[in-house]
Formats: C-alpha cells, sequence, structure tokens
C-alpha cells in the first residue's frame, strides 16, 4: 500500500508535497537522471527532519537530501522522499571571528554565506563555481572544491564538526576525538548505532591486510581532489590506527558520503583571512594539448594559487558570442590550449618576477609563444568570465548530440597527465567522439564532456562503454574516478572496479552500519544501478515534434530548446547575487517558481504525455503562471533558455483546448482598443480609474490603471510636421517607432523625444507601421502577433536601414523587432527580418552611436548639475544592454549617472496589475528597487 502522507503532513512544520507537478521537478538534478520522487518535503527545522526519517522508516520508502538540486552525478535523484534543506533550514547561527568559525545551517548558499562573513575579513575557502546558488550541505555531501583547490584544498579540509541524524533518528555530533574518546565510543552501548559506527572503523582500519589492500587500491595519496567511494583512506592515516597525533574526525568521512550515510542539521566550519595578496594572472598560449600539459608541470614549480585550461574548441566557440567576444582581448593568434596561471603574492615584484621566471623556463623547454601577464581586477575577472563560460558553451552546440557528462571528472596527477591523455585519447578515438577540454588542470582534472545522443540507443552503449574504458584507465595511473563531482548515479557502479571485490565490501559494511535499513539515499556509491537505468531521455523514443509558431532551427524544435536546460540552477540564485533571472525563485525560494523547475515540467509533458495536445495540462499552466517574462533567463542562463518564449508558445496550444479568458484578451488587444477610446478619451480613463472595472476585469484594486494621453503621439506629430515643416535633417535621417504604449499612454515621452532630435540636427519620421505586437506576444496571442510582425516587416524593411535606423523608446517594443520578429516571420521574411532587427535600436543606442561617430557631444547640453539612479528594464537588460543608457544619461558634463543593482521592479508588462499576482508582484519591487527609491 502506499504510505499514507497526510500523517506525515500533519507533523511537520514545513512543507510537503505528492502532487505531479512538484514530484517531476524533483526527479532530476544537474545530470542525465531521472527518477520520480514519492513526495517532496521541505523542512522547517531538525525536528521535521527527524519526523521525515520517522516516516520513512515506518513505510519501508528512502530519504534523499538536496540542497540546490546542481548535482553532475544524479546524486539527488531517487524514488523516496526528496528532502530540500535550501527554503528552510538556511540559517547562519554563529560566528566567531576570533576563533574564526561559522555555524550554520545546510541550506545556506556559499556565496551569501561569504558576504556574510566578508564584515570580519573571513571567508569559508573551497569555493565552487556554482558558489551563487549551492547550498553548504550539498557541498559537504560531494565534498566541493574549487577554482584554487591547489592551496585551499576541498571541503573536508576545512569542516571541523557536524550535528546530524542518522537513520534511526538518533541525533549525534561529529568533530575531533581523540584515541582515548574513540575507544570509548567503542565502548559504548552496543544497542547504540554510534557505537556501531565507531565499532566498523576499528573493525576495519585496524586490520593490517585491510589497510595494506585500502592503500594499495585507492587513488594516489598526492592528489588534492579525490573523491571515490567512502574516504576510508583519510580515517586510516589517524591516530587510533597509527600513533599519529593527528585526531580522528568523522566528518571527514561524511564530506563526499553524498547523504547515505547521516542527514546533516548543522555544520561548524573552520575559516580564513580574506587575503590580501597581490594577484597576477599569466596566459600563457600553445600550439598542442601536449605542450600545455607539460607546461602546466612546470608551472606548478612556482607555487601558483591555480592553474585553468581552455582548449581551442571553446575559445572558438566565443567568437560569435556579444558579451564573450569582449572578453577574448588576450588572445593572440590561434592558440590550440591557454593555461591561465594565477599568482597570490606580497606584492607586485614577486608576482612579476615568477612570472617571468615560468616563462623563461617554459621558453627553454619550448613550450609557449605567448604570455601575457594582467593584474587589473577588471581584466581578471573578463578573462575569468571566458572561463567560466566553457560549460554553458558546450550546451548551446546545436544538434541533437549533447554535451554528455560521463567522463568529466577523472583526476590523475599532474605528472602522469601527458602520458594518460594520450591514452585518453586514444580512447576517444576508438568510441569515434570528440571533447571539449576545460578545468582545473593544477591538480590534475580536465573536463571532458563528449557529444552524444541519450535517446539513440547506439549512444546509449557508448555512454556505458566509453565510461568503463575510462574507468580502467584512471585505475591504471591511480587517479579518482571523481575529482570533485561525487560517485552518485554516474560512477558508483564502477566502484568495485576500481577497488576490488574485498575493499568495495568495506564500504558496504560501513554503509550497512550506518544505514542498515537503507533509507538515506539509497543506491550511491554502493549497490548503484547500472549508468545506463533512469536515464532522463527514454532510449528508442523520438516524442512528436509539436507544430510551433516560433521558429526552432533544430530537427526536434520547441524540445530541443527546452532541453537546453541541464539543471546547473543559475536560475536560483538569490537577490544578493545581483542580476534579474529568476526574480519569482528569488522572493519564493520556490523550486516550481524558478527557470529551471517551469523547464523542468515542460520536459516532462512533451516527451511523456498520452494527450494529443501535450500542452494541454493544468501543471504546465501552473507553472507558467507565475513566469513574469522578463527574459532574463535569455541572456543570464549559460543555455540561454528563454521561458519568456516557451510560456507564449505554450499559451498559444492551451489556448487551443481552452477558452481565452477575457482579460487575456483586453490586455492582448489593448493597442487595437486604445483608437476608439481616444474618441471619449475622458470617459475612458474615467471607467478604467474604477474598481467596479478593476474587478469586472480582474486587476488589483490598489493599481493605478495607466491613463490615455490627450493626444496620441502621431496625431501630434502630424500636426508638428504641418506646423512647422522640418528641413531635411543636417544630421540624417531617423524614423521613430511609435510604440503602442508611448503613442496612446505617453505621448509626453514620444514628444520630447522628437523635439530633443530635431534639435539635435535630425530629421525625424513615424513611419506608418502597426503596433509591435507586445501585448499579443505577452499572453501567448501568437496568431495575432505574427500578423502583426510580417505586416510591420514588410512595411519597415524598404525604409529601415543602417543610416536611416528605426528608433524606438519602450524597450519591449522595439526590442520585437531584434528578438521575436525573425523567429515569427517565416522563412519567406526571414531575411527581411533579420535585417529590420539589425537596424531597430533604442534610443539611446541611437544618441550614443552618434556620439561615436562624432555627431553629437556634450556642447549640446545643459551644464546643470544632476545626480541620477538608473533602474534599468529587464528586456533591455536581457536583450541589448543598459550600458549606453548610462552613457546617454552622462553626456551632460555635470550629469552623474549610475545603474541601480535591481532585477526586476515586479510590473513586467500586465502582471503586476493582475489581481492574484499582485503580491508576488509587490514581493519583487521590494527586493532591490523599492528600497532603492525610497
Amino acid at each position: 500500500m502506499a504510505p499514507d502522507f497526510s500523517i506525515l503532513r500533519n507533523r511537520l512544520r514545513g512543507d510537503l508535497f505528492t502532487d505531479s507537478k512538484q514530484r517531476m521537478m524533483y526527479a532530476t538534478d544537474g545530470s542525465a537522471y531521472r527518477e520520480v520522487p514519492v513526495a517532496v518535503a521541505r523542512p522547517a527545522n531538525a525536528s521535521d527532519i527527524g519526523e521525515i526519517l520517522r516516516f520513512a522508516r515506518e513505510n519501508g520508502t528512502s530519504v534523499i537530501p538536496r540542497g540546490a538540486g546542481t548535482s553532475l552525478a544524479g546524486q539527488v535523484v531517487g524514488p523516496g522522499i526528496v528532502v530540500d534543506v535550501s527554503k528552510y533550514m538556511n540559517r547562519i547561527i554563529e560566528v566567531n571571528a576570533d576563533e574564526k568559525w561559522v555555524i550554520a545551517e545546510p541550506g545556506v548558499v556559499l556565496a551569501e554565506l561569504n558576504l556574510h562573513l566578508a564584515q570580519y575579513g573571513l571567508f569559508f575557502a573551497p569555493e565552487t563555481s556554482t558558489a551563487n546558488r549551492c547550498c553548504i550541505g550539498g557541498m559537504l555531501g560531494n565534498n566541493s572544491c574549487g577554482l584554487h583547490s591547489i592551496i585551499y584544498g576541498s571541503v573536508r579540509d576545512h569542516i571541523i564538526s557536524i550535528d546530524a541524524l542518522l537513520a534511526d533518528g538518533t541525533e549525534v555530533t561529529f568533530g575531533p576525538v581523540t584515541t582515548i574518546e574513540y575507544t570509548a565510543k567503542c565502548n559504548g552501548n552496543e544497542a547504540s548505532r554510534e557505537t556501531q559506527i565507531y565499532r566498523n572503523l576499528r573493525d576495519t582500519l585496524s586490520d593490517p591486510a585491510n589497510r595494506e589492500t585500502i592503500t594499495a587500491v585507492y587513488p594516489d595519496s598526492r592528489l588534492k581532489r579525490r573523491n571515490n567511494g567512502y574516504a576510508i583512506d583519510i580515517l586510516m592515516d589517524t591516530d587510533p590506527f597509527t600513533g599519529n597525533g593527528e585526531k580522528l574526525n568523522l566528518c571527514r568521512l561524511l564530506a563526499g558520503s553524498e547523504g547515505t550515510l547521516a542527514f546533516t542539521l548543522r555544520m561548524k566550519l573552520n575559516l580564513l583571512p580574506v587575503p590580501a595578496k597581490k594577484t597576477g594572472l599569466v596566459c600563457a598560449h600553445f600550439g598542442s594539448m601536449q605542450e600545455a600539459l607539460k607546461a602546466n608541470i612546470v608551472a606548478l614549480r612556482y607555487n601558483p594559487a591555480s592553474i585553468e585550461l581552455i582548449d581551442d574548441y571553446i575559445l572558438n566557440c566565443t567568437r560569435d558570442n556579444i558579451t564573450l567576444s569582449k572578453n577574448r582581448f588576450f588572445i593572440k593568434g590561434e592558440p590550440a590550449v591557454i593555461l591561465l596561471i594565477e599568482f597570490l603574492e606580497d606584492d607586485d615584484a614577486t608576482v612579476a618576477a615568477k612570472a617571468t621566471g615560468m616563462e623563461g623556463e617554459m621558453l627553454k623547454a619550448g613550450y609557449g609563444y605567448h604570455f601575457p601577464l594582467y593584474t587589473g581586477a577588471e581584466e581578471m575577472k573578463n578573462v575569468w568570465d571566458l572561463r567560466k563560460a566553457g560549460l554553458g558553451v558546450l550546451l548551446n552546440i546545436p544538434g541533437e548530440r549533447r554535451s554528455v557528462q560521463v567522463i568529466e571528472d577523472t583526476s590523475v596527477h599532474p605528472d602522469s597527465y601527458p602520458e594518460y591523455f594520450s591514452e585518453f585519447e586514444e580512447i576517444l578515438s576508438r568510441h569515434g567522439l570528440k571533447c571539449a577540454y576545460y578545468g582545473h588542470i593544477a591538480t590534475g582534472e580536465l573536463h571532458f564532456s563528449p557529444l552524444l545522443n541519450l535517446r539513440d540507443p547506439d549512444d546509449v552503449k557508448t555512454y556505458y562503454s566509453v565510461a568503463r574504458d575510462v574507468a580502467m584507465l584512471v585505475k591504471k595511473y591511480r587517479g579518482s574516478l571523481s575529482g570533485e563531482h561525487g560517485d552518485g548515479r554516474l560512477r558508483g557502479e564502477f566502484i568495485p572496479l576500481m577497488f576490488g571485490d574485498h575493499t568495495y565490501s568495506l564500504l558496504k559494511k560501513l554503509k550497512q552500519a550506518w544505514d542498515p535499513e537503507n533509507i538515506l539515499n539509497p543506491g550511491k556509491i554502493t549497490d548503484t544501478p547500472s549508468i545506463i537505468e533512469n536515464l532522463r531521455y527514454i532510449a528508442g523514443s523520438t516524442p512528436p515534434v509539436p507544430e510551433t509558431t516560433f521558429s526552432f532551427p533544430e530537427k526536434t524544435g520547441m524540445l530541443h530548446a527546452i532541453e537546453k536546460c541541464s539543471g546547473s540552477g543559475d536560475c536560483r540564485k538569490g537577490v544578493l547575487m545581483g542580476g534579474t533571472m529568476c526574480p519569482t525563485f528569488m522572493v519564493s525560494g520556490d523550486e516550481d517558481k524558478s527557470t529551471r523547475g517551469r523547464a523542468n515540467i515542460l520536459r516532462e509533458f512533451l516527451t511523456r504525455s498520452q494527450k494529443a495536445n501535450r500542452f494541454n495540462h493544468r501543471e504546465i499552466f501552473e507553472a507558467m503562471d507565475l513566469c513574469i517574462s522578463c527574459k532574463a533567463c535569455k541572456s543570464e542562463c549559460p543555455s540561454n533558455v528563454d521561458m519568456a518564449k516557451f510560456k507564449a508558445e505554450f499559451l498559444h496550444h492551451y489556448y487551443r483546448s481552452h477558452p481565452v479568458p477575457l482579460r487575456t484578451l483586453l490586455i492582448g488587444w489593448l493597442p487595437r482598443l486604445n483608437g476608439p477610446g481616444m474618441l471619449l478619451r475622458p470617459v475612458t480613463n474615467f471607467i478604467t480609474g474604477t474598481t467596479v472595472f478593476k474587478t469586472v476585469v480582474g486587476f488589483a484594486r490598489s493599481r493605478s490603471i495607466p491613463k490615455l494621453s490627450p493626444v496620441t503621439l502621431k496625431k501630434w506629430a502630424l500636426r508638428h510636421r504641418k506646423s512647422s515643416p522640418a528641413a531635411a535633417g543636417v544630421k540624417g535621417k531617423v524614423f521613430l517607432f511609435a510604440d503602442e504604449f508611448t503613442n496612446y499612454n505617453e505621448s509626453d515621452i514620444g514628444i520630447k523625444a522628437i523635439i530633443l532630435l530635431e534639435r539635435l540636427g535630425y530629421e525625424v519620421i513615424i513611419p506608418a507601421s502597426a503596433e509591435s505586437g507586445r501585448t499579443f506576444l505577452s499572453k501567448g496571442l501568437l496568431g495575432a502577433a505574427r500578423k502583426v510582425a510580417r505586416k510591420n516587416i514588410r512595411v519597415l524593411s524598404g525604409l529601415i536601414k543602417e543610416e536611416t535606423p528605426l528608433v524606438g523608446i519602450e524597450p519591449s517594443a522595439i526590442l520585437s523587432f531584434r528578438d521575436e520578429y525573425p523567429e515569427l516571420s517565416g522563412d519567406d521574411l526571414k531575411e527581411k527580418a533579420v535585417n529590420l532587427g539589425k537596424n531597430s535600436i533604442l534610443f539611446e543606442e541611437f544618441i550614443c552611436r552618434e556620439v561615436d561617430a562624432g555627431r553629437i557631444n556634450s556642447a549640446s547640453f545643459t551644464v546643470n548639475e544632476l545626480t541620477v539612479r538608473l533602474h534599468g528594464h529587464c528586456q533591455q537588460k536581457a536583450i541589448a544592454s543598459t550600458r549606453e543608457t548610462l552613457r546617454m544619461l552622462s553626456l551632460p558634463v555635470n550629469y552623474r549617472a549610475s545603474e541601480i543593482p535591481s532585477g526586476c521592479c515586479g510590473m513586467a508588462g500586465a502582471f503586476g496589475y493582475e489581481k492574484e499576482h499582485y503580491e508576488m508582484s509587490m514581493q519583487i519591487g521590494e527586493l532591490v528597487p523599492f528600497p532603492e527609491v525610497r
């Protein structure tokens, strides 16, 4: 019988979900695996976790601890109760600056922890690339490290103590113990689970034969990154077993145990002073991979803080990216590989001396041809941003084959890496595969992500065989199959192969001692299913490709675009991390209000629904309803997942099976309704301002509905042209787009724009175009939006050129020409749409372009002083940039313009007006913009 979850729900202060939507969203993480859990819990405190464990024992199910769900090896995927600690168990409990430690709950986000610690001049050293959303509990489970692991090590090196619940509900504190204390624990109550745990270690690690075998089969102890199996090799080298004086601390075992041994409640972490040293970054260029790998050994002799590798595949992929191409300033020629070698020293002179000495030694050995050194903070940040783009670039590769995490985490000692790499490439060649290479070469770990289509049964076989072949190679070089990402579902199957049956039996006995009923995250590290079971995609299946109004370039269309979401969880960053994505997650902390959550729901139904209209599911509607279409995901997601586009396409299909709501029709057709509304403008403004109107339509009573302007922009411009015919512009001609919002609701802004442009010497013409179609797009009325787009393309494509651009004031309107029009145009108008989009620019982009051409300068503007604070438009930040806005606002010599570090204001088109969204809209505004304005 299925468990009665109402019993558990009544016991919890936190949340418990058993609905299909929540379970589907938690069926995957950042890996290729999928298992739908029986329930999802979000505990409020330790007591809740105790109740969840008790319920699991009583009902024969399991518990899967989870933080941000960024795991790349399937660690938080399983059929039991997924327990998400990120929502509520995220308190920083105590900081002791004098003794340099912090106590925090497992749901605390790493970057937010370090922001808090910065006031004390301290930080938690292991820094993952997912720092802005990963939880420290997950870091413990994976024994995470980071860019500077060569000097800072991993979480295992910085964990002091842990308060945890064992599978039987016992609360235990693990920390450093002396040999006397260890002996006392072994001699404790036989019925105590804690006693059984310590006795298991005594029986295992005191046996000379076991010790000899463990030493022989475990990875090279010199490796900084080794996360294979349980860390019994680390515990073996402590005082109870060697007499070396080093205290035994089971926290070092829990680090890397992936939540299979205990459920962490609180962690006491060692802190370090924020380094005040000088930083230098050498970007060493090489003609081949072998050259770079040998040069890495040379660089290590100079004690760098980190060495990261990028190959030419990734470098070339950054050429056409608008943002990343600007970060290529340091590249000279066509390097096959670049090593980024960072030094942290007491002064600049030492940095320079090390860089010079290292360069000389490499050149003498015949390694490398260009070694620029950068010490400026902005320069170094841009270089590192290019390196961090590695995974995002790979996720955007076109075609059905995707970059797959399967052999990406191997770690082999740098001294052996050139030979290891040669044999590794032979394996790839044998399987007909190629990889891009990037990552942490200083510690002997490169990320290899071959391109595979896991819907293709042949590629699934390759997925398995290449994983096994690489495991054998890693074993040959005494490496670690997992350097930092953990075993999870992906590598657990090969642990017996790596360690041998005897050592593997020791790991199983250890798991049995901690968790005899197999409640905690079963199927990870021990007794792991085959790596080809429970994959996210169904091999041999090809889901029907729905016809879409937007064009999607890939064969599998919209589904392919959705599946670009890898589960990396960048959309889960909090407001303290900056940026705009994802506003609804920032205020709620709920997975179903993140871009990833929505992508998971869409993927589930498009691949597994049995309905003729696969979009016809209330679960998708509920997930999409709180997407505010801010477009931030299109630019901030490393895979450029465009959820606003998906939402519009979804609604278009959903309304084929459901009536279009009256409010949706009113908002979509508003530009057309405003025309007749202008005939009785005072009456229209009065009616739309009444509570009765807002109630009937479904708008929040507290919102003020935008009023119609006294005159439309188009009518004013016509009168203006007749009353004062302008001579041909001295500096040129521009077409001003009278968008539906400026034309009807804020024509005063459009009027001022025309006057300004004319005074600056430009002829301004308002073309006979239709509205932008933004209101149709926002409400999923894509048939109407497509007609508008095609009309505007036909009308404007002959007029709009680089020298006579289409200039727009409202970002969401003018940017639709650049963003959506090429994807709505149809094949017959595609080329014209693309060219029109290139020459459809924001007002500030035009001003800055003319400044750069020398046709506008500060002399034309006031000398009065003014301080300006800019809140950037979400869509502008996603599709264009606010840089030009700041430049334009800084043209007057005494204007001081700066940008508020805000994301969305919460209005997001009609979203903030709608009564059911009003509260969330206000919460979003309160994150940054409202306090800044106040």
